[in-house]
């Protein structure tokens, strides 16, 4: 095993990095990284994350899950929205559940 091992995430949020005034590191420390360079890494950090979500949401394909119903689809008011115990956001038909049901759904 090496000392350095990769960690894949689920999803994550990202942004550009912003100065926050009043800040140890905003007084001590100057903003030199161009705002292009910024740019660029967060859209190739994005890109990077696209890719491993979509793969992680492919091993789901063909699994029942279980689900607890947080809400109504944005998309449909025939889906319910909820999350799996990953927190990964998962929308399904409606059928019979209400919010608040857990829900087994492949």
């Amino acid at each position: 095993m090496s000392l350095m091992e990769e960690c894949k995430f689920e999803f994550s949020y990202m942004y550009k990095y912003s100065e926050r005034p009043g800040t140890l590191a905003a007084k001590r420390m100057a903003d030199d990284v161009p705002e292009e360079i910024k740019s660029s890494r967060l859209t190739e950090i994005i890109a990077l994350q696209s890719r491993l979500s979509l793969e992680n949401n492919k091993t789901y394909i063909g699994k029942t899950i279980r689900v607890l119903a947080d809400g109504v689809s944005k998309k449909s008011e025939n889906d319910l929205a909820g999350r799996n115990e990953q927190n990964s956001k998962v929308v399904f038909p409606k059928g019979n559940h209400k919010i608040g049901d857990f829900v087994n759904v492949r």
